[in-house]
């Protein structure tokens, strides 16, 4: 248990520290795409998963870690990953940034983030269950996608690290917008850690190494895979309820990390307070939640267990759930955002 503690811990306050001091959330990075037409932070997602792909595979393949794939349902990827993009719009942050808006003190998020919890947990431990085993028998696939091609996994990870390097090099040649900022308030190491910007690609780099680093450290206390956050949600509120310390995974004290790493990188720039929404935000919030834990049930991941976990090893269910994840994002966002301001403008 203390190997877990300490492995999960680590990992997730460095994930969190980073998330929260550079508002890394998919869900602002996929509606960007659609609203402002950038891809900015896409492009740095690419990067963080080509990261990891490179490497996790080659862990695979010298076996240092396990070979994670497995059967699942392509029906169950199609409509809840559509589903998960919807909420984590409505509920305002994906998985993990709605894990650390919490520790910045919305409330909103934290009624986000209790509905996304209890939702997964009914749905893969109560009285839901009998929708995810309903779903789950329909049109099942290993989610090897080399593998069943009969081909070279290296061939997709070739690919994808030339789209990404094409990619990022077109992004970077772009006309660059001066931006005004402020003067430095700190100093040194505050600076560095609490203050200064980073450049998005430079956080995918750091994003792909700690998703990297996760692979190893979850296998070391028994555990196959690499960052996840739904089941790990689940099996908190569930060990809250029943207190069965079997559900205290390397996991669950991963997204314990995030939290408190999120908590110490707000307080340490001033950006921690409670703040409370008004009733509209709180029912989006609250519909978001359950719709996030529903569709993460049945896609069998989030943003990070689908987006960005499973695509790193090329899974056919990281690479469906996606493209549907963003394809709700953008639905979503057409009915919340850009519907309303067309009828603002008459148009």
């Amino acid at each position: 248990m203390l190997l877990k503690i300490i492995s999960g811990g680590l990992v997730g306050i460095a994930f969190g520290f980073v998330l929260q001091r550079t508002r890394f959330c998919m869900t602002g990075g996929f509606r960007d795409m659609y609203i402002a037409k950038n891809n900015t932070l896409f492009y740095a997602f690419l990067i963080a998963i080509t990261v990891e792909s490179v490497g996790v595979l080659s862990l695979i393949k010298l076996g240092i870690v396990s070979s994670p794939y497995e059967d699942y349902s392509v029906l169950g990827a199609i409509i809840g990953s559509y589903l998960f993009g919807i909420g984590i719009v409505l509920a305002g942050g994906c998985a993990t940034g709605t894990w650390y808006r919490a520790a910045e003190g919305l409330i909103g998020s934290w009624v986000a983030l209790f509905f996304y919890m209890l939702s997964a947990a009914s749905m893969k431990y109560g009285a839901l269950q009998f929708l995810n085993q309903a779903i789950s028998k329909y049109w099942v696939a290993n989610d090897n996608l080399a593998g069943q091609l009969g081909i070279s996994v290296w061939y997709f990870v070739l690919l994808l690290v030339i789209i990404t390097i094409l990619l990022v090099i077109r992004e970077l040649n772009k006309p660059k917008k001066i931006v005004a900022t402020l003067a430095p308030k700190y100093k040194g190491i505050r600076h560095l850690l609490f203050e200064k910007q980073y450049h998005k690609f430079w956080v995918g780099f750091v994003i792909g190494l700690i998703a990297l680093i996760a692979w190893p450290a979850s296998e070391f206390t028994g555990r196959t895979g690499g960052l996840g956050i739904t089941t790990p949600s689940a099996n908190l509120i569930s060990y809250v309820a029943t207190g069965d310390i079997n559900l205290l995974n390397w996991g669950v004290f991963l997204i314990l990390g995030i939290f408190l790493g999120s908590y110490i990188a707000a307080r340490g720039a001033g950006e921690f307070r409670w703040r409370l929404p008004d009733i509209k935000t709180i029912r989006k919030s609250t519909v978001g939640g359950i719709l996030m834990g529903i569709g993460a049930s049945w896609a069998g991941g989030c943003t990070i267990g689908n987006g960005l976990t499973a695509t790193a090893v090329i899974s056919s269910k990281g690479w469906i759930a996606l493209p549907l994840t963003i394809l709700g994002v953008w639905t979503a966002s057409y009915f919340i955002f850009v519907k309303p301001n067309k009828y603002l403008k008459g148009e």
